[in-house]
């Protein structure tokens, strides 16, 4: 049974609870984007993707997800863990020897959810259209997600792959942007100028649609409804989500500071008082 609009919302900031304590309890860790993401993460796994019972990595007959900008590792972990891939109680573990939740995601300690190493930016969508290709052979009918920085969009491999997505006709696949603007040395636009990446994607030959309010969760899921709907038709299909980095946390927002910056204990606390719900924290 799909959870009601409440628990969805209630979800979202329990997740962005969740990133805030895994990345003060070490110290270390991307808060800013997992936060300005948890939208998305809740909506893809909660309401959208077609998903089996249990986690494998060949992944055929349901729709599968890769995470290309492997830093925001924290809010991917808190909804792995939530959807029922791991016990909550592991989140604690995050970055710390030996643990599973490792600051970029990894696939040698075969944590269920994970399908790719993530760490190195700009690598994600060739593997999602590789694996797009290996389910048109396959004969299945289900979809691949990919979610890729705006700042990673600087790394040529993905102009490279987005290229052959429109020549190869790959249109079971939803590539989404997390467009903040923002990363880890200023903004977007100071570190190297896109111009209009809507209008990049489309001379590339993609079908692009924008979800203008990018943690209003029920935009989100519109939007991503739509993008669906927009599968199968010859195009690969490309969301740009206008989110704002730190979201949720008043002093975290607008600003690229907190990119990759854990809050110290009154901040944390700060921040957690901003983010009341009744759902249990690890």
């Amino acid at each position: 049974m799909k959870p009601n609009t409440q628990q969805l919302q209630d979800l979202v900031i329990q997740v962005r609870r969740d990133v805030l304590r895994m990345v003060h309890a070490v110290n270390s860790g991307h808060p800013g984007g997992s936060l300005g993401c948890a939208e998305y993460f809740v909506a893809l796994y909660q309401v959208i993707m077609n998903r089996k019972e249990g986690f494998d990595m060949d992944g055929k007959d349901e729709d599968i997800f890769f995470l290309s900008n492997g830093h925001i590792s924290p809010v991917f972990y808190s909804v792995l863990a939530r959807s029922g891939y791991f016990p909550v109680s592991e989140l604690a573990t995050f970055r710390k020897i030996d643990s599973r939740l490792q600051g970029h995601p990894t696939t040698h300690s075969h944590l269920p959810g994970i399908r790719m190493a993530s760490g190195s930016l700009g690598q994600g969508l060739s593997v999602a259209l590789g694996a797009a290709q290996a389910k048109k052979l396959n004969n299945d009918a289900n979809l691949v997600y990919v979610l890729m920085g705006d700042g990673e969009l600087q790394e040529g491999q993905n102009w490279e792959a987005l290229m052959y997505a429109a020549a190869n006709k790959v249109d079971n696949i939803i590539a989404t942007v997390d467009l903040n603007g923002k990363q880890i040395d200023g903004t977007t636009d100071e570190v190297l100028n896109m111009g209009s990446l809507q209008a990049k994607f489309e001379a590339f030959g993609w079908d692009v649609l924008s979800v203008e309010k990018g943690n209003d969760l029920e935009a989100v899921i519109n939007g991503l409804q739509e993008a669906k709907q927009r599968t199968g038709k010859q195009k690969p299909v490309m969301i740009l989500l206008h989110t704002e980095m730190g979201n949720g946390v008043d002093f975290m927002m607008n600003t690229h500071a907190w990119h990759g910056k854990a809050p110290n204990n009154e901040q944390l606390e700060s921040a957690l008082n901003q983010n009341i719900v009744t759902l249990e924290d690890y």
